[in-house]
């Protein structure tokens, strides 16, 4: 039986980030040849590809005003286009869409509608085209968000996607930068719980997160942080001490996250994700924050089994995966 072939088309970080020599080895073993995809090269020439596995963060946001990442994703655009045989995980449209915080959010929005019998809900927000203070003021009151409010940018992607802020006053959303999103922070005890989806698994591993703040506006000014540092393993953090009375919170039931992922991967048509869920310390519901692309997996040791087993059943089912759902027009929530 010919060997299947696997590519792989990751940015030189991702790629050894995740060790992928040590993935290939791997798959070797099970007769599957990892391929490792030049983009700047004709692709039909690196083929044929059973799976394509693949990280276009960098192409797709470079590609809206870079004429040679415009080239790099139109050569990949155009093998895929002309091979609809090979399975790519995931697809390029789902993953687009998650690069853009205002789209992923509504994903999240439309979430807490169909799992609310199991007490799962995101966070009101805004988003935010505009520096007009008082637009900005007046949807804020009018979507009844509530103080503080946690700042993201529009982009989901980069270094400076994990630039955050705190506003805690009406005053200070003059520090909002537009576009971004304006979120109402939910108390959760310092504790962040990170989703990682591989397929049909996943694996929930707990980070450092905000440590808990008086709710409603006050005159402190806004703190800015680097959501990456503050969310490490190893953090140690002002912004992530907690007082040691502050009760511990259980971890998220697993048949909620279950029901969760399961609902995900329909909506999205993915398999490779990452959700960021927090607590609340009051209502003790469980709350997305957070959908990610292709994950760091940092801390799931069964990261490279999992994706092998997902692959192989991938290469079993070829042609028989069902699309993923179309998009539903949804309420506009932007601030003109």
């Amino acid at each position: 039986m010919a060997k299947r072939r696997v590519g792989f088309c990751l940015s030189d970080k991702k790629r050894k980030r995740m060790n992928l020599t040590a993935f290939a080895d791997l798959c070797g073993h099970r007769g599957i040849e990892v391929v490792e995809i030049d983009l700047n090269q004709p692709m039909a020439s690196q083929g044929p590809f059973d799976v394509i596995v693949h990280k276009l963060s960098d192409v797709i946001v470079e590609a809206e005003h870079d004429s040679q990442s415009q080239h790099l994703l139109a050569n990949f655009q155009e093998y895929v286009s002309t091979h609809p045989d090979t399975v790519l995980l995931d697809p390029l449209p789902a993953m687009t869409q998650l690069l853009d915080r205002f789209a992923s959010y509504r994903i999240m929005n439309k979430l807490q509608n169909s799992l609310r019998d199991r007490c799962v809900c995101s966070p009101p927000y805004l988003e935010i085209n505009t520096s007009d203070q008082s637009a900005i003021r007046e949807a804020v009151e009018r979507k009844q968000l509530t103080y503080p409010l946690i700042c993201k940018t529009r982009v989901a992607h980069g270094s400076r996607s994990h630039e955050m802020s705190l506003i805690f006053s009406p005053a200070g959303l003059s520090d909002a930068r537009p576009p971004c999103v304006l979120q109402s922070f939910v108390n959760h005890g310092a504790v962040l719980h990170k989703v990682f989806v591989v397929g049909e698994a996943h694996f929930t591993v707990e980070r450092p997160s905000l440590k808990n703040f008086p709710l409603g506006p006050c005159d402190r000014k806004t703190i800015f942080f680097n959501s990456h540092e503050v969310s490490k393993p190893e953090s140690c953090s002002h912004l992530t001490a907690l007082d040691e009375k502050t009760p511990r919170l259980p971890p998220p039931s697993e048949d909620v996250m279950v029901a969760l992922v399961r609902e995900l991967r329909a909506e999205l048509g993915m398999a490779l994700f990452g959700v960021d869920v927090i607590v609340n310390i009051d209502t003790r519901t469980l709350t997305i924050i957070d959908i990610n692309i292709f994950p760091g997996y940092e801390g799931v040791p069964q990261f490279f089994s999992s994706l092998l087993s997902h692959i192989e059943s991938v290469l079993e089912h070829r042609g028989t995966l069902p699309p993923p759902r179309s998009p539903e027009p949804q309420p506009h929530q932007a601030v003109l």
